[in-house]
């Protein structure tokens, strides 16, 4: 299995990165978690045919980190030209954000006679739901975003991906993240602890508790992307391949 970080920054592009977007190939399935406002962007600048994704799961509904809908589905109508099926899976309310958002950026586009069948599913806290040969376990987590917050605990091919999304420090990560083979995992700040997102010291301080076989940092503020070299496991980038075998 193969992930690339097509998008690791946080919502203000600090080091120029685009915002949260991962693709996970597998055996038989590809697909994206998180699609951020910039994610079709970054999608073309890494050679990514959006009509190759048959999945998209969405951890919270920030603009950073499903903003990137509305223009992934006009270009998949009217560009790309999709005729394959796609499911957008994330937290309840998913449905009702994604149709204001289309309407609020491209007025009537919620409304089209659309080419290609999708679909969006609302999960369930603690809730194993499955598409194809995916299968996602969401864990609530803590932070504002006027919809309950995951983190998606995700397995394909027999390895397991944990994504943080964002979050304060909760206990929830533990479970969520807890033997898994790659555990991404926002880190905003180096050590300082604000509401509702995670620092890389407290991150650190619980990791012998959650034990993933590889950790990666993502989501870093200026602060922190001016400290990594202090940092003692590995950050992402964008455009970052790694293959977990």
């Amino acid at each position: 299995m193969q992930v690339q970080f097509l998008g690791s920054g946080d919502a203000f592009g600090s080091g120029g990165r685009f915002n949260s977007c991962f693709l996970v190939t597998g055996n038989e399935s590809r697909f994206l978690i998180e699609c951020g406002a910039t994610s079709l962007v970054a999608m073309r600048r890494f050679g990514v045919d959006p009509n190759t994704l048959q999945t998209i799961l969405i951890s919270h509904l920030h603009g950073d980190h499903f903003g990137g809908l509305p223009v992934f589905l006009l270009d998949a109508q009217f560009v790309s030209r999709r005729e394959t099926p796609l499911v957008i899976a994330g937290p309840p309310g998913l449905g009702r954000r994604l149709g204001e958002a289309q309407e609020c950026l491209f007025p009537g586009s919620s409304k089209n006679s659309w080419r290609f069948d999708w679909r969006v599913e609302e999960l369930e806290p603690g809730r194993r739901w499955t598409h194809g040969d995916i299968a996602v376990t969401p864990y609530e987590v803590v932070h504002a975003c006027g919809a309950t917050p995951f983190a998606l605990r995700v397995e394909v091919d027999g390895k397991v991906v944990t994504y943080s999304g964002d979050t304060e420090w909760t206990d929830a990560l533990i479970t969520a993240a807890r033997g898994a083979d790659l555990f991404i995992a926002e880190a905003y700040f180096f050590e300082k602890k604000v509401p509702f997102h995670l620092d890389y010291a407290t991150l650190l301080s619980h990791v012998d508790e959650i034990r993933p076989k590889r950790l990666i940092l993502t989501h870093m503020s200026r602060d922190m992307l001016d400290r990594v070299d202090g940092v003692a496991c590995e950050c992402a980038d964008d455009g970052m391949v790694i293959t977990l075998d």
